[in-house]
């Protein structure tokens, strides 16, 4: 009895139907029959273009609309489901309507989370963080790390992605998440985790400026949210730092992590920890040592004087670090450093100055002797800030001293005309801060003139002797023989 009625059951009930599609694992559509030349009817048009991930007998096609109000969520986790699918986009005629699809769906996720979603459950949750993940996560192909940052290449166009259209959506819709009221930082934590936070943390080296941007602000935002991930937050930037520093000098987001800590370090607590001034000696003042500064030296400027106005007692310790690491060669190092130097003595207190003051003012001394006009001149424009003036005027007594032999050969004989009057006009200021003290160190400073001179006829003297002496040595052998500029001089 039982297999007759078994017997008049539609067999079509048992079966998948024939116009469903399944992506195999190319990325191919096929037919759940196997027939690879069969078309989906235009019934399943949309549902067809991705593996059915129902949730709850929810279509992943139906509008959020559509459903009521129980059924949302597990609408919204099916259409993440669907968004799963990875395609390639280096190829814009492959896969178009499978994409735009995607794109649409994208954009139904983020108007939904604008609209005030209900509370995220669990499952929402772990699919928001896998679609992102199975999205965002992906390994940069080789031409993107060709070139070290700040290189020969500066002026290259920048590469974007060309899946952007994609990712931006992505991006949003993770924003939106974890900025979201209905996100339970308790629950989220175990999905949002520190493997998510590190591979985040490895697409900062994308070259897509847009890219970095979006990054900046979600991992912001997930450091502003998740207050058990701080630290393990910053110790890995921490670690991207020092591998940037001490080892490869290749990464395209440092400028863009050290915007986020700059508004890190501006929510720190007082007195600083010891696990923040550690951060600043062994990463920050290092940074100043790569050849590409440039490209992040704003940011890195800005980390270092948060740090200066929480503890001003840092200040002395910065100095030390940016002397440490002064670019002898570099002169465009050179003048962002001493625009750095005048923010940092802006802010100083007169007992770390003094601590600093005679190294610090040998190396402008230095500066200002410089063959290049600009260290020359940006070093002698120190000058011009009252608060520099105030702090040179109060220690005349040792800083006039170690920076007018400086000043006295500038006016003697550099080459620039502008550096050469800046150097009379500083010159002048200190005379007028103290002319007594300025006539002295006039006095020293010809005196040490006349011994240097002296010194260095003695040493001219002693060579042409050498030479009178080795010229009358008789050649025997392999002696060397000593050609002086007579004998090897061209009659015209």
């Amino acid at each position: 009895m039982l297999k007759q009625i078994l017997s008049r059951l539609p067999r079509k009930a048992l079966k998948a139907e024939s116009g469903d599609l399944v992506r195999t694992d190319t990325g191919t559509p096929r037919s759940s029959s196997g027939s690879p030349g069969s078309r989906p009817t235009s019934a399943k048009k949309t549902s067809s273009v991705f593996p059915t991930n129902a949730v709850a007998g929810v279509e992943p096609s139906a509008a959020f609309n559509d459903v009521p109000i129980a059924e949302k969520l597990n609408l919204f986790v099916s259409k993440l489901n669907l968004c799963c699918t990875v395609f390639d986009f280096n190829d814009p005629s492959k896969n178009s309507i499978e994409k735009d699809v995607k794109r649409q769906t994208l954009i139904e996720l983020v108007d939904f989370m604008v609209s005030g979603p209900p509370r995220f459950t669990e499952p929402v949750i772990a699919a928001m963080c896998k679609m992102c993940a199975t999205n965002l996560f992906r390994v940069f192909p080789p031409n993107y790390r060709s070139n070290s940052l700040g290189g020969e290449n500066d002026d290259d166009e920048p590469t974007f992605d060309p899946a952007w259209s994609h990712l931006q959506l992505v991006y949003d819709l993770l924003l939106k998440f974890v900025t979201s009221s209905c996100l339970d930082a308790k629950v989220a934590k175990k999905y949002i985790d520190h493997s998510f936070v590190l591979r985040l943390l490895d697409l900062f080296d994308t070259e897509d400026p847009r890219e970095r941007e979006c990054l900046k602000t979600v991992l912001h935002r997930i450091y502003g949210k998740f207050m058990v991930h701080r630290p393990f937050i910053r110790k890995s930037m921490s670690n991207i730092f020092y591998r940037f520093v001490f080892e490869t000098e290749r990464n395209n987001g440092i400028a863009e992590m050290l915007e986020i800590f700059g508004s890190v370090i501006s929510g720190f607590a007082l007195p600083l920890k010891e696990e923040h001034k550690i951060f600043l000696w062994r990463a920050l003042i290092p940074l100043h040592k790569p050849k590409s500064v440039g490209v992040y030296f704003q940011q890195l400027s800005y980390c270092v004087t948060q740090f200066i106005e929480k503890e001003p007692k840092l200040a002395s310790s910065v100095i030390k670090g940016l002397l440490r690491y002064w670019p002898i060669t570099n002169s465009q190092k050179e003048v962002m450093f001493l625009g750095e130097l005048e923010e940092i003595l802006e802010a100083i207190n007169m007992v770390e100055f003094q601590k600093i003051m005679v190294p610090l003012f040998w190396r402008i001394g230095c500066c200002i002797n410089s063959f290049h006009f600009q260290v020359a001149e940006r070093a002698l424009f120190l000058w011009n800030n009252d608060q520099i003036v105030n702090l040179i005027a109060h220690n005349r007594q040792v800083l006039i001293p170690v920076i007018f032999p400086a000043l006295e050969r500038n006016a003697q004989s550099h080459w620039n005309q502008a550096v050469l009057n800046l150097s009379l006009n500083v010159r002048k200021m200190l005379s007028e801060m103290d002319d007594e003290l300025f006539l002295a160190c006039h006095a020293r400073f010809k005196e040490e003139e006349s011994r240097l001179n002296l010194e260095a006829q003695k040493r001219k003297e002693t060579w042409e002797q050498l030479e009178n002496e080795a010229s009358l040595q008789p050649v025997s052998g392999n002696t060397a023989v000593l050609v002086t500029p007579l004998a090897t001089s061209i009659t015209c």
